[in-house]
């Protein structure tokens, strides 16, 4: 009998799931476990042993009921999150290909360019957020008063932002995309901070691009605009479904609802309740993924 060799595309699809196996195996055995435990506790009412363990009673809805029509926050800070999540995604998306095409561009001093962008990520992290906190305690009354006293010096002579918001009516812009352009300026600062490994990730997926494209391009006449659209954008459209699963990860990550399930599990000690906030959040925080992935996956090109 003749051995039936494997095709490129199965090789390939054996190389794609070994590599995930490790991720694979640590979501089944934690991930997977921590989501039935949660289900459970949230039909539940936990109640901790005095010597260890905990008890379980069996409330049915009562914890859902509660956190819908009887939490006094849990709606407002859950619609605002998703809202900021919404909002956050495609302003963060499109600056992060920007700035990924301009850094990668030659220039002097590119390396330390793409250091700066590249900071934030690792000043959010919880050590070093720690470490500034404490620092800019000690320093009270001086640095840190200095910066204060020039914050609100720039504030009280700054641009009239009022100005330019009528002057963008005068030109007959629909409300809601103003609406939509006032908040985006008054998140820029969550915008950049937030956009640091996307940017990495659009950079990788720009200088992956083979040389070859562009000089096609040029050859037939292509304009940038039309190199843009036709060759760069395709190129990276795979890189912007794992920016947008990684943002919006992120995004829930860093969410006040998780704060509050934090507070009301090892705060206020109702594991229940806290259970059906993670459960909530994570369910939409699902459904947004499947919706936009969905929708960007039919509008993919994958070069081979």
């Amino acid at each position: 009998m003749k051995k039936r060799k494997l095709t490129l595309t199965k090789k390939r699809m054996i190389n794609g799931y070994l590599f995930i196996l490790p991720w694979l195996i640590g979501f089944i055995i934690f991930y997977i476990r921590s989501i039935i435990l949660t289900t459970e506790f949230s039909f539940s009412e936990l109640t901790v042993g005095a010597v260890g363990g905990y008890e379980l009673e069996f409330v049915g809805l009562d914890n859902f009921i509660y956190a819908f029509r009887e939490h006094g926050t849990f709606k407002q800070i859950l619609t605002s999150s998703v809202g900021n999540m919404i909002l956050d995604i495609p302003l963060i998306i499109f600056f992060s290909l920007f700035m990924a095409i301009l850094l990668n561009r030659q220039f002097k001093g590119r390396t330390l360019v793409r250091v700066i962008f590249f900071l934030p990520v690792i000043l959010n992290s919880s050590a070093i957020s720690t470490a500034l906190e404490l620092s800019q305690q000690m320093m009270a009354g001086g640095i840190s008063a200095g910066s204060s006293q020039m914050a609100a010096e720039t504030s009280s002579s700054g641009v009239d932002v009022g100005y330019y918001i009528g002057l963008f009516k005068e030109l007959a812009m629909p409300d809601f995309i103003l609406d939509y352009i006032v908040a985006a300026v008054g998140r820029i600062n969550n915008i950049i901070t937030a956009s640091g490994v996307q940017i990495v990730i659009f950079l990788a997926a720009l200088q992956s691009i083979p040389g070859s494209m562009y000089e096609v391009a040029k050859i037939e006449g292509a304009t940038a605009y039309e190199t843009f659209w036709k060759v760069t954008f395709p190129m990276v459209m795979p890189h912007i479904i794992t920016n947008v699963v990684y943002t919006v990860i992120d995004n829930f990550a860093e969410s006040q609802v998780v704060t509050l399930a934090y507070d009301t599990a090892f705060t206020s000690f109702d594991y229940g309740l806290s259970s059906v906030f993670s459960l909530v959040s994570t369910a939409i925080t699902c459904l947004i993924l499947i919706l936009i992935v969905g929708f960007i996956q039919k509008r993919t090109f994958y070069y081979n």
